[in-house]
């Protein structure tokens, strides 16, 4: 099984949408047996906490389910996930430093979009309902190629 884990600051918004996102694509293809997610937070700000309403929306919208409860990053992701999908460069750096090193599956979660290699997932927290609809999109198009990488990286 291989395990993925998205991880923004608050993990209400962005991370809990590209687990959604993934999720989705992962049961589209038939790869349950496969692959696995799930999202976490850098702060405890919302820990326990359900995705931001607008995330839900937007996910709705795309008749993606979601559900998830907010959670920090642990020490103990660093060996259970493979994948470690920081959504910006300043949550990348906390993963490093909360996990003591930088694990070989660390990547910005844009490393994979089609659109914009190597960019960063913009938080939508303060703006309106469009830019978690950006946010999706973005995600959207970095879940596909992600998941085209591990099928392709582990012949799955």
């Amino acid at each position: 099984m291989i395990k993925i884990l998205f991880v923004c600051l608050g993990n209400i918004c962005r991370s809990p949408l590209a687990e959604a996102i993934c999720n989705a694509k992962i049961k589209e293809y038939g790869l349950e047996s496969s692959l696995l997610t799930d999202s976490a937070g850098t702060s405890t700000y919302h820990i326990g906490e359900d995705p931001d309403p607008r995330s839900i929306e937007v996910a709705r919208a795309h008749h993606t389910p979601i559900s998830h409860k907010g959670r920090q990053v642990s020490s103990s992701d660093k060996h259970e996930f493979q994948y470690i999908m920081a959504m910006d460069r300043s949550n990348f750096q906390n993963i490093v430093s909360m996990l003591g090193e930088q694990p070989e599956g660390l990547y910005l979660m844009r490393d994979f979009d089609p659109e914009s290699r190597g960019a960063e997932v913009p938080d939508p927290y303060y703006g309106g309902q469009q830019g978690f609809e950006d946010v999706y999109q973005m995600l959207d198009r970095s879940c596909e190629e992600l998941i085209d990488f591990i099928r392709e990286k582990h012949n799955i």
